[in-house]
């Protein structure tokens, strides 16, 4: 795929990488939320054929497994074709999809268009971070990673506020023209990518290359690697960080945010009542508190950390839950009304909590904790885990929420608090290391990774210097004294 100077070098391309980047997570942003306001559109509805609840979840979360499709095929052939061609191809699919999606005039030709928009997804989110994260230095690395998730709820914002704009327009245009907006993102994306590298060109690299080579030796040292391996141990125990990756995107999605994002204007017309007017608003406005809590990680990962805000994340997202569930079971008493309104003020705290945490901070984790040799494809792995959870979601909410009513909500609660003793016994810290430097978390046989990290973490705070930048350090004079004796 040809480059073009379309940027030049230094801060311009620097700001085109995250622009790119930034473009496509609102592009997502947008695609997952855009739905959730057309379900209850009469137009559509009728257009689709009047669907049951299994069936709408069936029409919802096959973009899901689309995207996990996409994930898998990012894995078998994302090396190959590298990641700004990755990154292109994914906005093809997408385009190809939202066309069809667009043009729809059943609802075979929708689910085929929402599969097909779905791979380009799968593609893409599992390209961009990886592409990000690897693109920038470690002190950056954070809030560039984590600031996607606060332009995926700029797209989810958008989404939410068009679908409301266009709940009147009672006619075709009311559904179609939100859904072809996709468009535009994809095609800003397809174009900026042209002007970009295929891998960071600036002063600090020469200085990376030691890091890097010092890194690979250790990962190859005792077994070539083959992608049949990623869940071998090895010296760097690959599977065992391949497994955490999966893990934290399994958090991501299952501690109920699907169900807010897909379904929360249905939920509010059916558990509190509301109008469909009234639905879509509160939807709209409870998709700004992700939008608002994102800025949170944006601008201080790299301060907080990785662990406590995953782990405080889940605590808060776990209570709010908690809270819903106990308040709409009294729907059915004489204070019924006032509880079920006064449930609605959890939605938002859930929203607000989930956007300063586990929103942002699972996808930042992922690239960071793999290893250099395996993390195209162990990214592609772990990401799969977060859409094939995704569409298990999405299709099972309308009838969980039907049947089960109010306990519904305490399921998810239940799996939010569960998350907290994985993250804190499981998951190591990797703010401010370097990709490479986070092997050497894995580098001591019968030490904890955990204890590793809290060491290097004080060690960098006391010396003001990176680990890899200190070992190199340290061989030098070394290599000074080998080669004075040689002479």
């Amino acid at each position: 795929m040809p480059q073009l100077n379309l940027f030049g070098k230094g801060r311009t391309l620097r700001y085109a990488i995250t622009f790119t980047c930034e473009m496509g997570f609102i592009f997502f942003g947008y695609d997952q939320g855009v739905m959730s306001g057309l379900v209850t559109n009469k137009n559509f509805v009728e257009v689709v054929g009047h669907p049951d609840a299994s069936t709408e979840g069936i029409m919802l979360s096959i973009y899901n497994l689309g995207c996990f499709t996409g994930c898998i095929l990012n894995f078998l052939f994302g090396d190959y074709f590298g990641r700004r061609r990755a990154i292109w191809i994914s906005m093809l699919w997408i385009m190809i999809g939202a066309t069809l999606q667009t043009t729809t005039f059943s609802l075979t030709q929708l689910m085929v268009g929402r599969f097909i928009t779905g791979i380009g997804t799968g593609v893409e989110s599992s390209t961009v971070p990886l592409y990000q994260a690897e693109l920038c230095e470690a002190q950056k690395r954070g809030r560039l990673v984590c600031s996607e998730m606060t332009f995926l709820g700029v797209g989810l914002v958008i989404s939410a506020f068009f679908d409301y704009g266009m709940v009147h327009v009672d006619n075709p245009l009311g559904w179609r023209l939100p859904i072809a907006c996709q468009l535009i993102f994809c095609l800003i994306v397809s174009v900026m990518v042209f002007g970009l590298p295929e891998s960071p060109h600036d002063e600090k690299v020469v200085k990376e290359h030691q890091g890097i080579l010092q890194a690979l030796r250790l990962e190859h040292a005792g077994n070539e690697y083959s992608w049949r391996k990623v869940f071998k141990r090895d010296d760097v125990q690959t599977g065992k960080r391949v497994l955490l990756a999966f893990g934290v995107q399994f958090m991501n999605q299952m501690g109920g945010i699907n169900l807010v994002v897909y379904y929360m204007p249905t939920v509010l017309e059916k558990s509190v009542g509301v109008s469909q007017q009234m639905a879509i608003l509160l939807g709209s406005l409870i998709n700004c508190m992700f939008l608002l809590g994102s800025f949170v990680p944006t601008l201080l990962a790299d301060k907080l950390g990785r662990r406590k805000p995953m782990i405080w994340g889940s605590l808060g997202c776990g209570v709010s839950m908690m809270v819903v569930g106990i308040l709409l079971s009294f729907n059915d008493s004489s204070i019924g009304r006032s509880t079920s309104v006064a449930s609605v003020a959890f939605f938002f705290t859930f929203m607000l909590i989930y956007g300063m945490s586990m929103a942002s901070v699972p996808w930042c984790y992922v690239p960071e904790i793999l290893p250099l040799h395996a993390r195209a494809r162990s990214t592609a792995t772990a990401i799969s885990c977060n859409w094939i959870c995704n569409f298990f979601i999405v299709m099972i909410t309308p009838t969980l929420i039907s049947q089960l009513q109010w306990k519904a909500y305490l399921i998810f609660m239940c799996l939010n608090l569960a998350f907290i003793p994985l993250l804190y016994f499981f998951y190591p810290e990797t703010a401010n290391l370097t990709l490479e430097e986070i092997d050497l978390l894995y580098a001591e046989p019968g030490t904890s990774p955990r204890v590793v990290a809290d060491r290097f973490q004080k060690q960098m705070t006391e010396t003001k210097q990176g680990i890899m930048e200190s070992k190199i350090a340290e061989a030098k004079p070394c290599v000074v004294m080998q080669e004075v004796l040689k002479d």
